[in-house]
């Protein structure tokens, strides 16, 4: 004769103690990391919070990027270090100086990004500098 195995009424209990006891644990570290963050960003100046305008046009220290990712300073072509020595010099003659950064539609963030921490990196404060996007 086969004999069944039942399962008595009240034995069946799951102790959930142990799995309440890692999801606290969890929780303390994800808030204890989550308050550690510290995200960096870019502040974006746009033409009308550069400041007071110069008194002749050519103040600004203008480039303009364009959608194949060429920059362009005064109608010529240069590259990034070309750039570097166009600030300094400018920098050093104005240091009041905004450095104006056209950017136009399809040129990569990565272009802008470098012409900015150049910016910064040179002297420039970061209030200075300003991002524009020309319009058609």
């Amino acid at each position: 004769m086969k004999r069944r195995y039942t399962r008595k009424p009240g034995t069946s209990d799951v102790n959930m103690t142990p799995m309440l006891d890692i999801v606290f644990i969890m929780l303390i570290f994800f808030i204890v990391t989550a308050s550690f963050i510290v995200e960096k960003g870019l502040t974006v100046n746009h033409p009308h919070s550069i400041g007071p305008r110069p008194a002749e046009p050519s103040a600004n220290i203008g480039f303009l990027i364009d959608s194949s990712n060429h920059i362009y300073h005064e109608g010529r072509y240069i590259d990034v270090w070309s750039a570097e020595a166009v600030i300094k010099q400018r920098i050093t003659a104005n240091p009041k100086a905004p450095v104006v950064l056209s950017v136009l539609a399809g040129s990569k963030f990565k272009t802008l990004i470098r012409l900015y921490d150049l910016a910064l990196s040179v002297g420039v404060p970061a209030h200075q500098i300003g991002v524009v996007t020309p319009e058609h």
